[in-house]
């Protein structure tokens, strides 16, 4: 196995089992990806729905990306604690509160009758969600203890976000087509009744068996860190820097330091944060937010261009997006059997190499003539995301004792979230910037469509569908060149951060041996 860290403990952080039984450590991890299709395929549905929800609901810009953003930024706060909270109380029982008021939330939202009823929908989700990818990972860790079997199950448990991803444009695709776009959130209550009537028989409870008390501080300071930091990291994106961008990322650092702080001194911290001094570990996360950040900010740009530029209806561009998507799957299971032969680090920096070229395919490709390019960019880059974040999700685990499993789990699914959420918030702020400042309005739009073409690219087109002929054509070309200008430039933003992760990986991941 990977050896990032020569300390392992046993599995004793939950009841001893008699022998191995290997098919109901698999039953287990079938039901463990329900909440992590219901992830994904809630994420990618969503995307597919917004210009449905833009039009509806009469979203502004700002409110579009809220919508996309409330839930990762309430689940990327409160991950770490929700992580330790299930090493204490156990991960399954965490696992199934999570999953029920996901399912409950999940109804609500559906119905939302407004743009701030269906941000406050996201951002609970986003209390539930907190509850559910931690604990899956977790149990994962300790479920399987066999290295080989455990990096297959973490090959499976990373596939299930890319299978999600590939479901999600196909219910969401034909939810709006035939129904409304409110029904992407019923999705994921179905998904989640598997787990809720089979999980207490047949996932086993595993926690912390020493884990001390429950340091209220600790977790007041983790929630005061990542919300106001990823908040002033959004208003940055969205306003540029200011006030109050600085303000709150000015906060959230000193929140953060005190939270360290509090860890070294206490008996029993909430995060073991002498793992950061593990460059493998430290580096592994990194190639995690990376990761995600490269393939949900382009996600986020694409399907918009397929549904507005190209005139697809949500189904087809969520078909269309289907091969790109299994390429991933494919590239997660692939590599498990190749890090026996190549050096994880290699492996690692090949696939944040792989998605630097997706971005130079996009930044150099002619958006014009059809969507042949920006989806062959999305098939290599996904590539890249497949190999890369499996690799790096096992060096993560491999290097703590199964006991502290969750802690480092919420470490490696803060990073997935953070990653998620900054590549919509930064990619998509900065493609909704350059397409404000680059749109020119033509003679004789009235100033209630211009105002709602300025907004937004679906707000131009569903202006221009009002107006005469002519007037329409030139409103609509007018906004897909604003629109591609801004997709060349975060493409080139995106190739940029991608090569200089490949860079790091290579060099830091370099000596790690190869898989036993």
């Amino acid at each position: 196995m990977f050896s990032p860290s020569s300390t392992q403990a046993p599995r004793s952080a939950q009841p001893t089992k008699g022998p191995a039984a290997p098919w109901r450590d698999w039953t287990a991890l079938a039901l463990l990806m329900f909440p992590v299709l219901l992830v994904a395929v809630d994420n990618t549905a969503l995307t597919f729905a917004l210009p449905e929800i833009a039009r509806s609901l009469d979203v502004g810009g700002v409110q579009l990306l809220w919508i996309v953003d409330a839930y990762p930024l309430v689940l990327a706060a409160l991950l770490v604690s929700m992580g330790n909270l299930g090493d204490r109380v156990g991960r399954r029982r965490l696992l199934l509160i999570g999953s029920t008021g996901f399912a409950a939330v999940s109804a609500a939202t559906a119905f939302a009758p407004s743009a701030e009823w269906l941000i406050a929908g996201r951002a609970a989700l986003g209390v539930f969600g907190a509850m559910l990818m931690p604990s899956t990972l977790s149990l994962i860790r300790n479920i399987f203890t066999d290295p080989n079997r455990r990096r297959l199950a973490i090959a499976v448990w990373a596939a299930g976000f890319s299978g999600g991803a590939a479901l999600g444009p196909i219910f969401g695709g034909w939810l709006v087509e035939h129904f409304w776009w409110g029904a992407v959130f019923l999705v994921a209550t179905f998904l989640l009744l598997p787990l809720l009537a089979f999980g207490r028989v047949l996932i086993p409870e595993s926690k912390d068996a020493n884990p001390g008390r429950v340091d209220v501080p600790s977790i007041a300071l983790s929630v005061f860190t990542m919300a106001p930091f990823v908040y002033g990291i959004k208003e940055f994106a969205v306003h540029g820097f200011g006030a109050s961008a600085a303000a709150f990322m000015l906060f959230g650092l000193v929140m953060g330091v005190l939270f360290v702080r509090r860890q070294q001194r206490i008996d029993n911290p909430m995060l073991d944060v002498s793992l950061f001094k593990n460059k493998v570990f430290s580096t592994a996360i990194v190639a995690n937010v990376l990761s995600l950040f490269s393939m949900t900010g382009f996600i986020y740009f694409f399907a918009q261009h397929l549904q507005l530029v190209e005139g697809q209806s949500p189904m087809e561009a969520g078909i269309a997006m289907i091969p790109a998507l299994l390429a991933t799957v494919i590239a997660g299971l692939l590599v498990v059997p190749l890090v026996k032969r190549v050096r994880p680090g290699f492996v690692v920096a090949g696939g944040l190499t792989l998605s630097a070229v997706g971005y130079l395919i996009a930044v150099v490709g002619d958006h014009g003539s059809g969507p042949v390019f920006l989806l062959s960019a999305l098939t290599v880059l996904a590539v890249g995301v497949g190999a890369a974040e499996t690799i790096s999700n096992d060096l993560i685990l491999a290097s703590v004792p199964a006991a502290k499993s969750g802690a480092a789990s919420a470490i490696s699914e803060t990073g997935y979230e953070l990653g998620s959420l900054l590549g919509t918030a930064v990619l998509g702020s900065i493609l909704t910037a350059s397409y404000q400042h680059n749109l020119i309005i033509p003679d004789g739009v009235s100033t209630e469509a211009a105002g709602k073409s300025g907004e937004t690219l679906a707000g131009a087109v569903d202006a221009a569908s009002a107006l005469p002929a002519p007037l329409s054509e030139a409103l609509t070309a007018a906004a897909r060149v604003a629109f591609e200008s801004g997709v060349h430039i975060t493409a080139a933003i995106g190739l940029v951060l991608m090569a200089g992760a490949a860079v790091l990986a290579a060099v830091v991941l370099r000596r790690v041996p190869k898989a036993q």
